[in-house]
Order: structure tokens, then C-alpha cells, then sequence
């Protein structure tokens, strides 16, 4: 049963249930960029993140990986299970995009020739900046131990999503993945849909994903509708 709201972020919000254990995650229709500085709303959009997230978690629990996704309670709310969320964002890049090519004398379309794993503070107050291991561990974020076993599996998880993806037609430049515990155990946590990865077509190299909305590129509902059909073509049967 869902009960009071225990979190409001920038496209979810976060409910409580009737089981301690648990919790409910609402997809919004909001959008914000650039730490907050653009903002605006999408129809449908947290419908299609949704069924997108559900779908990629379910794919990845039979590869093996653990995730927080329990099932669906609606078209736009996930049950998850309720994990001590692990303050680093890992973002594994393919093809160099966004803010590496700012920061770094690197082409954006550049090909890693392996994937390059960037760990990012999860903090708006001090602007999510960039972590090594040692800093990670120092602030008491995480240990080593943890630190290694989510590189690893945040690489499986690279490798798993580039074939997935090839065969709908993405390419996958880059992508954030965010971690819990349970139990003491790593999981994937969060979402993964077009606000948390960059998908470009394989054929065109257009954006279909956030960036969107970030540039002002076109219509971010129909784009996300387009990647839902290629994803999860099962909910518009």
C-alpha cells in the first residue's frame, strides 16, 4: 500500500509502503537540466521511463545482476526494494559525449577503445564532482571491496546494454548507474530509461534521450515514444 511521500527528486518521487522493505517509485513527467537551471514537463514521458526501466531491469535480473525492482504497482509507479542508496553515480563511457568533452581535450564521437568508468559524488550541494577510490573511501562513502564489485558489475552491465541495445538500433555513447545495499549486498538501484542514458540512433547518430530536451532539439515525448516503441513495443499492442 502506498503511503506518505518520503522524497521528491527531479523525476521521482519516492513513497513509503506498508512494508518497511519497500518502497514505490512514481516516473514524473518532470524534466530538469543543468542542475536544475532548465525545467519543464513532458507528456507521458515518466510512462515511458517506466516501462523502459522495467524492462531493462527485468533483462538484466536474467543476466545474473541484481537490481531494486521488485514488479510494477502501475503504469508509472515501481515497487522496489528499499536500499541504503551508495552516494556515487558511475557513468561508463563508449563514446566520448556531454561533459567529458568539456572538461578534457577529447572530440566529441570519439571511440573508447575500452570503456572509460567515471565516479561522480552523488551531491547537488557540491555539484556531483568527479571520485576517485581513495576519496570515495576516505569521505566513507564506500569500501574498496564495494568500490570493485561495483566497477565490475557496472562493466557487465555495459557490455549486456551495448548488444541489447544494437539490436533495437542504439547506439549507447554513455550512461548513469546508481547502487544500493540490501542486505549488505550490491544492487542496481535508481532507473535506467532516456533520462539516465544517451541513446543515438545507429543509423542517423541522433539524439534520443535527454539531451533533447537539453539543447532543444525536438519534440522529447515523441523521441521517448520512439525509443519505447523500439524497447517495450509490447505496451502500445
Amino acid at each position: 500500500m502506498k503511503m506518505e511521500e518520503l522524497y521528491s527528486g527531479k523525476a521521482k518521487s519516492i513513497y513509503k509502503t506498508d512494508n518497511p522493505k519497500q518502497f514505490i517509485a512514481e516516473f514524473r513527467d518532470s524534466l530538469t537540466a543543468f542542475d536544475g537551471k532548465k525545467m519543464s514537463e513532458a507528456a507521458k514521458k515518466g510512462y515511458y521511463n517506466a516501462q523502459i526501466s522495467k524492462k531493462i531491469f527485468e533483462m538484466l535480473e536474467e543476466e545474473g545482476i541484481k537490481t531494486h525492482y521488485i514488479d510494477m504497482v502501475s503504469d508509472t509507479e515501481m515497487l522496489v526494494d528499499a536500499v541504503d542508496i551508495v552516494l556515487i553515480e558511475v557513468i561508463p563511457r563508449n563514446i566520448a559525449a556531454g561533459s567529458i568533452t568539456r572538461k578534457y581535450p577529447i572530440e566529441e564521437g570519439t571511440v573508447f577503445e575500452n570503456p572509460v568508468m567515471v565516479l561522480d559524488f552523488k551531491s547537488d550541494e557540491f555539484g556531483d564532482p568527479m571520485l576517485n577510490e581513495d576519496i570515495a573511501v576516505a569521505m566513507g562513502i564506500a569500501s574498496y571491496e564495494e568500490i570493485e564489485q561495483i566497477r565490475s558489475m557496472a562493466l557487465k552491465i555495459n557490455d549486456i546494454l551495448k548488444n541489447y541495445l544494437k539490436e533495437k538500433g542504439f547506439l549507447l555513447p554513455d550512461f548513469k548507474l546508481e547502487f544500493g545495499r540490501k542486505d549488505g549486498e550490491i544492487v542496481v538501484a535508481d532507473e535506467i530509461s532516456c533520462d539516465t542514458c544517451r541513446f543515438w540512433d545507429i543509423s542517423t547518430g541522433e539524439s534520443m534521450d535527454k539531451d533533447i530536451f537539453r539543447f532543444d532539439k525536438g519534440d522529447l515525448s515523441k523521441t521517448y515514444e520512439e525509443v519505447a516503441k523500439r524497447i517495450v513495443p509490447e505496451i502500445f499492442e
